[in-house]
């Protein structure tokens, strides 16, 4: 199945709104993606993601005209320069077809031929096991496990670090 990254618009707050609003979606993302995800979260999502200054940071994942979900590489800073952190997510239809691992591998390439880092970190939910799946194929490399280091909705889960070095 065809996709494209792209940078988000204002225009996607529909499709944002739709695909995001699915708590399957939603269930290993930070506590900024809850469910029910309304349109003011979505108008505070797009308000912070579009119009930006390059290198963009963080891409819309298009299919069939909507932004079905996101994808991003994040520099860090200080001592930790040289590293950045990989998010990302897919509504779930989309899931399974391989579209994940391609969209990863591309963002690999462009984050590290436009910053300057050597080393990349995916952090999932001990329980996602689609992430790890996607994160292998990927290259990436379990790394370590902290035990209960995320709290959401009500519960403590694991939270397994992967990792992949510039080649």
């Amino acid at each position: 199945m065809e996709y494209i990254l792209r940078e988000w618009r204002e225009t996607d707050l529909d499709s944002l709104i739709k695909f995001a609003n699915n708590a399957n979606n939603t269930k290993w993302m930070s506590k900024d993606w809850r469910y029910p995800y309304t349109v003011d979260d979505g108008k505070k999502f797009l308000a912070r993601f579009t119009n930006r200054t390059p290198p963009i940071k963080l891409f819309a994942i298009e299919i069939k005209g909507e932004a079905v979900g996101g994808i991003g590489f994040f520099p860090d800073n200080d001592i930790h320069k040289k590293n950045a952190d990989l998010y990302f997510w897919l509504d779930e239809v989309y899931t399974g077809k391989g579209i994940m691992t391609k969209a990863v591998k591309e963002i690999l390439e462009y984050g590290f031929k436009t910053f300057d880092t050597f080393k990349v970190y995916g952090k999932t939910f001990s329980t996602n096991i689609k992430a790890q799946a996607v994160l292998e194929r990927a290259g990436f490399k379990l790394e370590a496990k902290y035990e209960r280091a995320c709290f959401k909705n009500g519960e403590f889960y694991d939270e397994f670090i992967f990792s992949k070095f510039k080649e």
